[in-house]
C-alpha cells in the first residue's frame, strides 16, 4: 500500500461493517444499564460501565478509518436509535402488571430501582455519545483527508482525546447525581478519572486497533476502489 496515496474508503458490501456496528450497539445499550451503578476504587469514583465504553470509541475509530465519516455517522445514529428503543422496552417492562405475591413485588421493586433511572441516564449518555463520537470521527476523517494512508497512529491518538473529553463532560454531568455522586469535588473526580481511564485504554490499544484496521482493509474488496470521500462536514 502506497503510504502517500490519498484517503480511501470501502463500500458497505461486505459483512464487516454490520458486525462492527452490531457490537458497538450492544456496548452502548449495556453501558446505559451499567452506568446506573456507582463504583468506587479507593478515592476513584466511576460507574459500572467504565470498562465497556472505551471499546465503543475504538470501534468508532475502526469504522471511521475504513468506511469514512458519513458511514461512521450512520453507525452513531443507528446506535442512538437502538438505545432509545431499549429504553422504551425498559419502560414497558416496568409498567406491565406483575404478580402480586411477595416475590413479584420484590422483582418489580428491583426492576424499578435498576431500570427506572435508566431513561435519564440513557438521555445523557446518548447526547454524550453522539457528540463525542461525531467529534472523534470528524477529526479522524479530516486528518485522513490530509494524510491519506499515512500516520494512522496520529489520527487514533488525536481524535480519541477530543471525543472522549466531550463525551465524559456531558455524561458525567448528567449521571453524577443519579448514581449518588454529589458536590463539585465528587463530580470533578468522576470526570477526571473517567476521562483519563477511557483515553488510557484507547491509547494502550492503539497497536491492536491499527492491526484490526489493517486486517479489515485487506479483506474489504472495495477498499481503495471507491472514489475518495470528500472532506467531511457535520451537516453533510
Amino acid at each position: 500500500m502506497n503510504p502517500t496515496a490519498p484517503a480511501r474508503y470501502a463500500s458497505l458490501g461486505s459483512r464487516y461493517f454490520g458486525i462492527l456496528m452490531a457490537v458497538m450497539a450492544v456496548i452502548v445499550v449495556l453501558s446505559g444499564i451499567g452506568a446506573v451503578k456507582g463504583v468506587q476504587f479507593g478515592p476513584i469514583l466511576t460507574d459500572g460501565a467504565f470498562f465497556l465504553f472505551p471499546f465503543a470509541y475504538i470501534l468508532g475509530d475502526v469504522i471511521s478509518e475504513v468506511y469514512g465519516f458519513k458511514v461512521a455517522r450512520r453507525a452513531v445514529f443507528t446506535c442512538f436509535a437502538l438505545s432509545l428503543f431499549s429504553t422504551l422496552c425498559y419502560w414497558i417492562i416496568i409498567i406491565l402488571p406483575g404478580f402480586n405475591d411477595g416475590s413479584g413485588q420484590d422483582r418489580q421493586a428491583a426492576l424499578e430501582n435498576v431500570l427506572g433511572p435508566t431513561p435519564i441516564l440513557v438521555a445523557g449518555s446518548l447526547v454524550a455519545f453522539v457528540s463525542g463520537q461525531l467529534v472523534n470521527s470528524f477529526i479522524m476523517s479530516r486528518l485522513k483527508a490530509r494524510q491519506g494512508e499515512r500516520r494512522l497512529w496520529a489520527r487514533l491518538l488525536g481524535s480519541s482525546g477530543a471525543g472522549e473529553l466531550v463525551d465524559t463532560l456531558i455524561f458525567c454531568t448528567v449521571a453524577a447525581p443519579i448514581i449518588g455522586i454529589t458536590g463539585v469535588g465528587g463530580w470533578a473526580n468522576y470526570v477526571f478519572f473517567g476521562f483519563v481511564y477511557k483515553v488510557a485504554v484507547q491509547y494502550l490499544l492503539v497497536p491492536v486497533t491499527a492491526v484490526v484496521i489493517a486486517w479489515i482493509k485487506k479483506r474489504e474488496p472495495s477498499y481503495g476502489i471507491e472514489a475518495a470521500e470528500a472532506t467531511p462536514s457535520i451537516a453533510s
